[in-house]
This record gives structure tokens, sequence and C-alpha cells, in this order.
């Protein structure tokens, strides 16, 4: 069984403020109907608390048959959830979830345009700074990009100044690429690929300008 256990930052939407504090849950659901093509997932529970113990706890109350049924676990990057998962389900994968792994990956090159904007101009982002204005085009999808749009990336990326920011945004959309992938097998290929050229590139002075992206990519 594939099983997605503790997702936070879905939770929080569904929690309330209770004495002026954040209440959380650990929200669990079932994969394996989406993985198998048998059906949508479902509820398997949700949990009052964020703690290593909470989640621990709730797995340790199950019968053995079922933790050893648990293949995968993915998760969000609490590290409490890796914890737990380690310790209570030996033989099961832990892996962060597609959603967090891009969002982790949107703030690294959005970080990195705030850098190279502070570096460059010596103050946060204004109206009329190029990377500034470019900010909702960079965050739109590249297939719903209009001509005057893409206009606009061109021309920021021809500066030189600012291939950091080409270089991680790039990465970026190929991550949104390749998970949207409905050949599952080709978007595991180009994940891989993109770590591997993560992992085994050597360093160099300054960042290497990627491949043009396709406009509907």
């Amino acid at each position: 069984m594939h099983a997605s256990l503790g997702d936070h930052h879905r939770a929080v939407g569904l929690t309330s403020k209770c004495g002026g504090t954040d209440k959380y849950a650990n929200v669990m659901i079932v994969l394996a109907p989406v993985r198998d093509g048998t059906g949508p997932s479902r509820l398997l529970a949700m949990l009052d608390g964020r703690s290593k113990k909470v989640f621990g706890d709730w797995l340790a109350e199950r019968d053995q048959a079922w933790r050893d049924g648990i293949e995968v676990v993915a998760m969000d990057g609490f590290a409490g959830l890796e914890t737990a998962t380690t310790e209570e389900l030996p033989g099961a994968v832990s892996l962060m979830d597609p959603f967090h792994v891009v969002r982790l990956a949107g703030g690294a090159w959005n970080e990195g345009r705030r850098r190279v904007q502070q570096d460059l101009h010596g103050h946060r982002g204004r109206k009329g700074d190029p990377l500034y204005s470019a900010g909702r085009t960079l965050h739109a999808g590249a297939e719903l990009l209009v001509d005057r749009q893409q206009q606009r990336l061109d021309k920021l990326f021809a500066n030189e100044q600012h291939v950091q920011v080409e270089v991680t945004w790039g990465v970026y959309r190929r991550m949104i690429t390749a998970y949207r992938n409905a050949d599952r097998s080709a978007g595991r290929i180009e994940i891989r690929n993109l770590h591997h050229r993560k992992t085994s590139t050597p360093t160099a002075p300054g960042p290497t300008r990627p491949p043009p992206l396709h406009p509907h990519l």
C-alpha cells in the first residue's frame, strides 16, 4: 500500500486558531488507488497535533501486518514525520511529495531572484526594476505565457547579470514539467536527470546558462 502520511501544508487550511495559537493536524491519505488506477485516494485518519510523538504513537498502534504493507510514505519537509516513519516503518521508503518538492524549488529560485536584485541595485525590488517587474511572469506556467510575456523573459535573460536567476528558474520549470508528464516513466527519468545534473556538475566560476525552454513546457 502507498500512503501519504502527514501533509501539514494542506492541513493548515482545514485548521482553526484556538486561543491565539495555530492548531495543526496530521492528515493521512491512502494513495494506492491512484497509483493502481482503481479510484481516487481516500482519507485514512486525521491526528490532532504536529509532532514525531503523535505520528509515531499512531503508527505503533497499528498491527504489524498493516505496517508491513506500507511501501512508500510521501510527506512534507517536517523532520519529525520522517523520523517516526524510519523508526516505526523501517521497510518503507520515505520521500517528499511532489507538491512540497516543487514548493521548495520555487522558493529557492525566488530567493535567488531577490538576492540578485539586492546585489545589483542595493535595494529590494521596485517598480521599473526588471527582476521585480518580471515576478508575476516568472511565476506563470510557461504554457500560459502570451507573446508579450515571453518577450519580457527573453529580454530579462539576455542580461548576463541575471543568469543565476535563469538557471534556477529553468530547473524549477523543468521539474514542474516532469511532474506533469502523463508518461510517469518519462517524468521519473527527467527528475533523475535533474538530480544527476545537480549532484554531478563540478563547481565552476559561475552558473552555466541552460538550453532555452520550449514555450509549451
